[in-house]
């Protein structure tokens, strides 16, 4: 999948053995692209794993925030599925840290290693996924929610 803020760029879906690399798009937003076209950005399907040439960078959010995550692999995710203008697509480290995509720095080599088992004809369980923070911890975001019966 490829985030809501990638949807006037030119796309494709990532193979098993892509050599990709993060980058910036005109839009704004993070993502991959394949180092033969970088105006395509590669979408991944949700539990697609990756492994990166180098301990993955993100942008320092802080001036006391750290940049280097020290984690080489990483699942692909989405988040905040019920907030329609945020950011979805995230990564999940081997210790369970969920970065958003769009804040990891741009440059960074990655290769696919596997798509989900569903996307290759498998009928294997998926992973559990993370309940998302309730809608007011995030800011712009509502949810609608029925009253108990």
């Amino acid at each position: 999948m490829c985030d809501y803020s990638l949807q006037n760029v030119k796309t494709r879906p990532a193979k098993v053995g892509d050599k990709l690399f993060t980058r910036r798009f005109s839009s704004g937003t993070g993502g991959f692209s394949a180092p033969e076209d970088i105006n395509v950005a590669v979408c991944l399907l949700p539990g697609t794993e990756l492994s990166f040439a180098y301990e993955v960078r993100r942008s320092r959010l802080w001036p006391w925030s750290k940049n280097i995550l020290h984690r080489k692999t990483a699942i692909f995710r989405q988040v905040n599925l019920d907030c329609p203008h945020a950011h979805h697509d995230a990564l999940e480290f081997p210790d369970g840290e969920i970065v958003l995509l769009t804040y990891l720095m741009g440059g960074q080599q990655a290769t696919v290693l596997q798509l989900p088992a569903a996307a290759v004809g498998s009928k294997a369980p998926e992973r559990a996924v993370y309940a998302p923070a309730p809608a007011q911890t995030r800011p712009g975001c509502s949810v609608a929610r029925r009253a108990p019966a």
